[in-house]
């Protein structure tokens, strides 16, 4: 912090003043997160402007609501140029104020709509009973509201009355301008819903059993794979003379060796890598754990990656964003980021650029090279065979003995 005042472009006195006991803790909280020098100027020449401000206001750090954070915001943005920043140096100081204790305890929030206390208890069902991962609760839960406003509007809902009707005209409605996998997963979602409900005991008439299914063949397109030169290609396109190029690289070599998933990249943690042993513990789908081996090309990628590049933080998470604030990535679509912009490097014009890619390429691979679908299932990790089926259809060389004569003869 002394460093930071010493500098000569840098304000004098900014530990006086109303927010003077609570920047050192900011300065401090931007170090910690891995911000450069320039950037911590910035951020603590606004607040050194707020505070000169509720001075002349004589306003204090316990007297600050959202009248008055607006009230300065004005006065700003009159003197000064807004950025785009502006909103997160002030979410950051109000939640290090709370946790100071220097701003009174936030209101309680009004108790929910009973539609609103229904979509969370589901949701809690979902995590803590069916261990379901983030991104499936959330697409749920977009199905969920649309017919619980569309049955019930802002009235209590009442499921006793409740009928296949209802629920029939409601999916007829939505599913027009829905494409057939969204459609599938509508009626998944609502009949996830209505199990729930008879759990509960809301309703005693299986409305799950009246969902009509949706036509939407199973398996019907192969699989799109990558072919082991282009993954060699994709490879060689991190610079893994740069931190970012070797992260990269430690994060492709998962996905192209073990057929991770972007999900379980992301949630993987230090204490996950078991280094004595070689193996690695992949939190996957439905809360599920599985050990697999960890290949030494794998392994190195990931100690290179730990020892010179990963920043010191305070998270777990293996790999963490190169900007500030450090910390792990936040959801899946990083990793598939990561995946499409190497693509793109590597001149591949693929239709699919997601992580999901290298899983199939594996498995692929894995069937071309003479492994059994029990033996790919098991690494994959597939909760059933029939999965794994889907990539029997690419053995063109099995599949030909299998294959009937055209009847008439070829013409």
């Amino acid at each position: 912090m002394t460093k930071l005042f010493a500098n000569s472009d840098f304000p004098q006195g900014m530990d006086k003043g109303p927010l003077g006991c609570i920047i050192p803790a900011y300065a401090a909280l931007l170090s910690q997160q891995g911000y450069t020098l320039p950037s911590v100027h910035l951020q603590l020449r606004f607040l050194n402007d707020m505070n000169q401000w509720l001075d002349q206001h004589q306003i204090q750090a316990n007297d600050l609501s959202e009248q008055i954070i607006h009230r300065y915001m004005r006065s700003r943005h009159q003197r000064l140029r807004p950025r785009r920043d502006d909103a997160a140096i002030l979410g950051r100081l109000v939640n290090l104020l709370h946790g100071h204790n220097l701003l009174p305890k936030k209101k309680a929030i009004p108790l929910d709509t009973p539609c609103k206390q229904l979509e969370n208890d589901y949701d809690r069902y979902l995590t803590e009973e069916r261990g379901l991962s983030l991104s499936t609760r959330t697409n749920y839960r977009i199905f969920i509201q649309k017919f619980l406003s569309m049955q019930f509007c802002d009235k209590s809902p009442c499921f006793a009355n409740l009928n296949a009707y209802d629920v029939i005209r409601f999916i007829r409605h939505q599913a027009k301008s829905l494409k057939p996998k969204r459609a599938g997963l509508m009626v998944t979602a609502l009949r996830s819903l209505f199990r729930y409900l008879r759990y509960r005991g809301d309703i005693t008439t299986d409305l799950a059993a009246c969902i009509p299914s949706i036509a939407n063949w199973q398996f019907s397109a192969l699989p799109k794979f990558l072919r082991p030169d282009q993954v060699q290609r994709v490879l060689s396109q991190c610079d893994r003379r740069t931190a970012h190029g070797r992260r990269n690289f430690a994060i492709l070599l998962l996905l192209a060796r073990l057929g991770l998933r972007a999900c379980e990249i992301v949630n993987l943690t230090l204490d996950d890598i078991h280094w004595q042993v070689g193996e690695i513990c992949i939190q996957g789908k439905g809360n599920r754990t599985a050990l697999l081996p960890l290949p030494p090309d794998v392994g190195q990628a990931i100690a290179d990656y730990l020892q010179k590049d990963r920043p010191t933080c305070s998270s777990r998470r293996v790999f963490i964003r190169m900007r500030a604030p450090l910390r792990g990535f936040a959801n899946s679509i990083a990793i598939s980021s990561i995946v499409a912009r190497t693509l793109k490097r590597a001149g591949i014009d693929s239709p699919h650029t997601g992580a999901h890619l290298f899983r199939h390429t594996l498995a692929t691979e894995m069937l071309r090279q003479g492994a059994a679908l029990a033996d790919i299932a098991l690494l994959l990790r597939h909760s059933s065979i029939n999965t794994t089926t889907l990539y029997a259809k690419i053995d063109l060389a099995a599949l030909r003995p299998l294959s009937q004569p055209w009847p008439g003869g070829a013409k």
